[in-house]
């Protein structure tokens, strides 16, 4: 699974970073972090004519995008997340006065965003804002579904199986060759299909195997899901099972009181 990440990951990064950067080229020249008082703030982030318009940079993100070519050429050697953690700090610890520049042009387009936004949805006929609607609801569902996956990987649920085409990737990606990860996964895609019915039987099995290992997992961090409460993360079949099987002791519990009961009531002539 990890060549995937990898190569997903990296895409991302880098099509965040060119659109970060690619509006700061007025702003590269500049030789000093602070005082940022006197820094002109660059309007980034244009909507396309065709578009609607977009919603404009926060105030910490212009000044991440003047700060991103200062602190790469004063540390080279440091990667892109740890330059992103430097000057989130360094806003951190700028005070109200030294943000002032960049918060004041956020709220300048914020006011011109609305009018904009405003005189584009005028002119929308209806089935175009029916359309807006049904991209806006996909996009809620995509912020909602990477916040469960990251809340479900925090609590500490257990990787989903791996397929055998999966494991033989990982089994082989790091002695492949290429200049790129995606020419080494267009190898191994290649490689795989050259295997034969045998030769993919190992593979085949291995994955059998990791099933088994997703299951005993799953079982344990269900099992401590509801020992904190989490019932809302464990999955409805397991969730069922678990309140049959709740279900069944109580009412046990409920008959053998019963019968505690009918037993004291008796008269002691009975009893005896």
């Amino acid at each position: 699974m990890a060549p995937f990440g990898l190569l997903t990951g990296s895409v991302s990064l880098l099509a965040r970073s060119f659109s970060l950067l690619s509006c700061t080229g007025s702003l590269a020249r500049r030789t000093s972090l602070l005082p940022v008082a006197s820094v002109g703030i660059v309007r980034c982030f244009q909507s396309q004519a065709d578009g609607p318009p977009k919603r404009p940079a926060n105030g910490f993100v212009r000044y991440h995008v003047e700060q991103a070519p200062v602190v790469a050429s004063r540390n080279p050697e440091i990667t892109v997340n740890q330059r992103m953690s430097m000057i989130a700090q360094q806003w951190r610890e700028m005070s109200a006065e030294e943000k002032k520049p960049f918060m004041e042009a956020y709220l300048r387009d914020m006011e011109q965003f609305k009018v904009d936004l405003k005189n584009y949805q005028a002119q929308l006929t209806p089935q175009q804002i029916q359309q807006h609607a049904l991209e806006k609801k996909q996009k809620q569902d995509k912020r909602k579904a990477r916040r469960k996956r990251k809340e479900l990987s925090d609590l500490g649920k257990p990787k989903g199986p791996r397929n055998a085409i999966n494991i033989y990737i990982i089994d082989h990606y790091v002695r492949t060759e290429g200049n790129t990860a995606l020419e080494k996964m267009k190898k191994l895609f290649e490689g795989w299909k050259s295997l034969s019915s045998e030769e993919k039987q190992v593979y085949v099995q291995l994955a059998e195997d990791d099933k088994v290992r997703h299951r005993n997992e799953m079982r344990l961090w269900e099992t401590h899901m509801l020992e904190i409460g989490r019932e809302d993360v464990i999955r409805g079949k397991t969730l069922s099972t678990f309140l049959k099987t709740v279900a069944k002791k109580k009412v046990k519990l409920l008959k053998a009181e019963s019968k505690k009961r009918k037993i004291r009531s008796l008269p002691p002539s009975i009893m005896t």
